[in-house]
């Protein structure tokens, strides 16, 4: 399974007018199918630490274009630009750990990558998030909490999470629907900065909410 995020990152971020016009020029050679040239230019500016450039470089030896793929390669350039804050580059990486890409399958590290992407408002960080949290995989498995990641995801408009949001559902009763739509608004007011609440754990144990009956959201 190759990482979902496979869109190039334009932004140029160095005040350096040179690195700026390196950068560019590089994208606009990959975007013609240049891949050697494209790699020629961002590998200068990934060694100086420029982030959008090694997210790039990262992406362009998870595929293979330019270079031989490489999966090693590509975790090392997706953690630079992850370790830069880059949340395309921390989603990618969880990926690489999710799957055992290039690196021993750790879900835990990769929960915690997604959980930083998310925090940002990236669609595809929120998404997998929330595939962890209904797979329980590096974290508790929680109905509600992946059902609010769902939500956001699909707020964001990342294209499977409604699909993913309704079958959940299905295995939801009435009042855990409720919290996760609460819970969901609480994190968008807060910009995603405050997402989690011992309410759901809460009334897991004291309402028994697996007695209620199951809903189907629209």
């Amino acid at each position: 399974m190759k990482s979902l995020i496979t869109t190039l990152l334009l932004v140029i971020t160095l005040s350096s007018t040179v690195f700026g016009d390196d950068f560019s020029d590089g994208y606009s050679a990959y975007k013609k199918g240049d891949y050697k040239t494209a790699m020629r230019l961002w590998k200068p500016l990934a060694e100086q630490g420029h982030a959008n450039a090694q997210y790039n470089l990262g992406l362009m030896y998870d595929n293979g274009e330019g270079v031989p793929e490489d999966d090693k390669q590509a975790v090392k350039w997706y953690r630079l630009a992850a370790e830069q804050g880059l949340a395309d580059a921390q989603t990618n990486l969880g990926l690489m750990y999710d799957n055992g890409q290039g690196v021993i399958i750790n879900y835990t590290e990769a929960v915690r990558l997604f959980n930083l992407s998310a925090r940002q408002g990236d669609e595809y960080g929120m998404y997998n998030f929330a595939r962890m949290y209904k797979d329980g995989k590096g974290v508790e498995e929680d109905k509600i909490y992946s059902y609010m990641w769902f939500n956001l995801a699909n707020e964001a408009e990342h294209s499977f999470s409604k699909y993913e949001r309704k079958e959940l559902s299905k295995k939801m009763t009435t009042k855990e629907l409720h919290v996760a739509h609460e819970l969901s608004q609480k994190c968008l007011d807060s910009n995603y900065k405050d997402c989690e609440s011992a309410l759901p754990n809460f009334l897991h144990r004291k309402l028994n909410l697996s007695d209620e009956e199951h809903d189907d959201d629209d």
